[in-house]
């Protein structure tokens, strides 16, 4: 079958009978989590293409979902938004131990890439246009468990709400190189892991599990400072040689 076959199956299956909703819904969650990583990695003005390509789904079925880039926009920030409640309020109703709890939601939320989706869309939209779709408010359950953990002793007393959420904003922010580093999301979930081992107060008992996720050793870092300072060269490089092309087009224009 053909692409444009494809897309115009896509687009078809959006429209057909009741049956048919299940998958209709599918498709825009698959194309919002799609467009999340597309936009965490190349920006809110990355092509559309490459959002419905890791959807599965035809470019007919993005637009019949979101006709405007700006309707994607909002979309990705509600569902983002959302999900950090989700999981805050899942997290404080599931595990007895708040410190858990904390652990639990602050890896959650490290998956939704908050920090750099959130980043790369700011000024697309105004917080009212984003808020009043969420269902709930992230800061309640995030602050509540922290102040239950203190009260039991399991974080330090000087800890506040801000070294919860600023440091998952910080650890969400990918690496120079962007997707060129794969084992980056594994890396920053071992980074959380160290830093909450740090929330605790002095004297508590330490964790015997061994840290997760890619250990980058000196060597390691060498070898990936290298690829990243090749890549980045690489690249201006590129930019340099089109930018180039189209100044002697513009100069060159017909007789």
């Amino acid at each position: 079958m053909s692409a444009d076959a494809e897309t115009d199956t896509d687009a078809l299956a959006d429209v057909l009978s009741p049956p048919m909703r299940a998958d209709a819904r599918r498709n825009r969650e698959q194309i919002l989590r799609a467009a999340r990583e597309v936009f965490a990695d190349q920006g809110p003005d990355a092509p559309l293409d490459e959002i419905a390509r890791r959807a599965g789904v035809g470019i007919a079925t993005l637009y019949r979902r979101f006709p405007h880039r700006a309707d994607l926009h909002r979309g990705v920030a509600i569902e983002v938004l959302t999900a950090l409640v989700e999981a805050a309020s899942r997290a404080a109703a599931e595990e007895g131990d708040p410190c858990l709890a904390l652990r639990r939601f602050m890896h959650a939320a490290l998956d939704l890439k908050i920090g750099s989706v959130m980043l790369a869309l700011l000024g697309r939209f105004t917080v009212d246009e984003i808020l009043d779709s969420v269902p709930g408010d992230a800061v309640d359950p995030i602050d509540a468990m922290l102040l239950r953990a203190q009260a039991q002793g399991l974080v330090r007393s000087d800890v506040v709400f801000g070294d919860i959420t600023l440091m998952i904003i910080r650890l969400t922010r990918p690496l120079p190189g962007g997707g060129r580093f794969a084992p980056d999301d594994a890396l920053a979930h071992r980074q959380l892991d160290v830093y909450i081992d740090g929330l605790r107060p002095t004297g508590s008992p330490r964790p015997t599990a061994p840290l997760g996720g890619p250990a980058v050793d000196a060597e390691a870092f060498k070898r990936i400072r290298e690829r990243v300072i090749d890549d980045a060269h690489e690249t201006h490089d590129v930019r340099e040689a089109r930018g180039a092309h189209d100044a002697r087009d513009t100069h060159s224009g017909p007789a």
